[in-house]
């Protein structure tokens, strides 16, 4: 990662002197970091515009970058504030009025509430969101979790607690 991160460095710190071949070679670089970083965050779907959009970033912060700093971070830090966007804007889109003749319905807010739940779901890493799954939906005891999740129950723990802590800072972000 250390070696990475100097290897990005670098790159960025002679795109700025103008050379292009370096440019070229740590954006190709950048943009493969980013789709692993989104793949863990949102549908496979939107990564390539979520991709695009924090290249876009990447050019016109350019300048900002401090060459006594880490690149990745730095990179990171871009990346979220453009996920954060995506999300109000994929939450913006999802909302629609209602006319005053519809009544929302009981199930309707149980149906509104479990696509909520799926989509934060879906923004964690796939063993936080089955423990959380099999515990605390499903019902399953931190034992018959650990078993069939192939996690320890120590493991199953301390992921449940990260996915709703992550989860609780997406809801927050919104």
């Amino acid at each position: 990662m250390a070696n990475q991160d100097e290897t990005l460095r670098q790159l960025m710190l002679a795109a700025q002197q103008g050379d292009r071949h370096a440019y070229t070679r740590l954006l190709g670089d950048c943009q493969l970091w980013l789709r692993r970083y989104f793949a863990r965050r949102i549908p496979p779907s939107q990564i390539d515009d979520l991709v695009q959009d924090t290249l876009i970033s990447l050019h016109r912060k350019r300048a900002s970058f401090d060459s006594n700093r880490a690149f990745l971070p730095w990179l990171a830090a871009i990346a979220r504030y453009r996920w954060i966007d995506h999300l109000r804007k994929v939450y913006r889109a999802d909302e629609t009025d209602l006319n005053e003749d519809i009544h929302a319905q009981p199930e309707d807010d149980a149906i509104a509430s479990r696509l909520s739940l799926d989509t934060l779901l879906a923004c964690l890493p796939e063993k936080q969101a089955e423990v959380i799954r099999l515990v605390k939906i499903t019902g399953l005891s931190i034992a018959e979790a650990a078993a069939r999740s192939g996690q320890s129950e120590a493991l199953v723990k301390v992921n449940i607690h990260r996915g709703i802590k992550r989860m609780s800072a997406m809801i927050e972000e919104v």
